[in-house]
């Protein structure tokens, strides 16, 4: 008689078998034995289940909308609590929300000597403090954040910016200057629609600055909690 399902193939065999690699793992396989331990990992998978529709999904009938679109990949011109604007009052399109099973916002990055990823033998689950510099963002405060993923052989990180707490309470490495490459989250409302290919004023839901930041979305599908989102090319203000 066949034994019973181990924790880690009960899950795996509830997932796609796709590898696309949108949830952070390189494989399912990989996803599935994370889960393990924290099982709302498992909530990273846009493509367990069909996907219903968007949350605040554009009306059929919305003459009075200033941005046109199907139904399918439009949002409902939302009413933002600051009014669509940030600190300084400029316009942005919409909040990047942070994924609900991380620690923070997503950003993947590369430091100004790439060779630091292995000099300073960065792992998964490193603590981290570094500043981005120039075009990718200018942001003038260090960012503190911890690794969820690292290529030695390009350099790029990827971590979850979580702020200067736990830096402080465990300590960290210093990567100094580093460029922003990328930004992934969950876009719940917006007052634009939403294309593939197009840049956008947005505003990452736990900027410390209240500053907007402008990207191109070159990563887009819809998931249970709204849009899921990478957005590149990466601006401040």
């Amino acid at each position: 008689m066949a034994g019973a399902l181990t924790d880690q193939q009960r899950l795996l065999a509830g997932l796609p078998g796709l590898d696309c690699g949108l949830c952070g793992f390189r494989t399912c396989s990989e996803l599935a034995e994370a889960a393990v331990a924290d099982p709302r990992l498992i909530e990273r998978c846009v493509n367990r289940e069909p996907v219903p529709s968007v949350p605040t999904p554009l009306p059929t009938a919305a003459p009075a909308a200033p941005a046109g679109g199907c139904d399918s990949c439009s949002f409902a011109v939302a009413t933002d609590p600051g009014g669509w604007k940030d600190y300084l009052g400029r316009d942005y399109d919409f909040v990047l929300q942070t994924f609900p099973e991380e620690p923070g916002p997503r950003e993947t990055i590369l430091p100004h000597n790439p060779l630091l990823t292995r000099e300073m033998g960065i792992q998964k689950g490193d603590v981290l403090i570094g500043r981005p510099l120039g075009m990718s963002c200018g942001c003038p405060i260090t960012h503190c954040g911890v690794v969820t993923s690292v290529d030695p052989r390009t350099g790029v990180i990827v971590w979850c910016v979580t702020g200067p707490l736990r830096a402080r309470s465990e300590g960290f490495k210093d990567l100094g200057y580093y460029s922003a490459q990328a930004y992934e989250g969950l876009v719940l409302e917006a007052r634009a629609d939403l294309r593939i290919g197009a840049r956008y004023w947005f505003l990452p839901r736990r900027c410390m600055l209240q500053w907007r930041h402008s990207g191109l979305i070159n990563f887009l599908t819809r998931t249970p909690r709204g849009y899921q989102v990478r957005i590149e090319g990466l601006m401040i203000g």
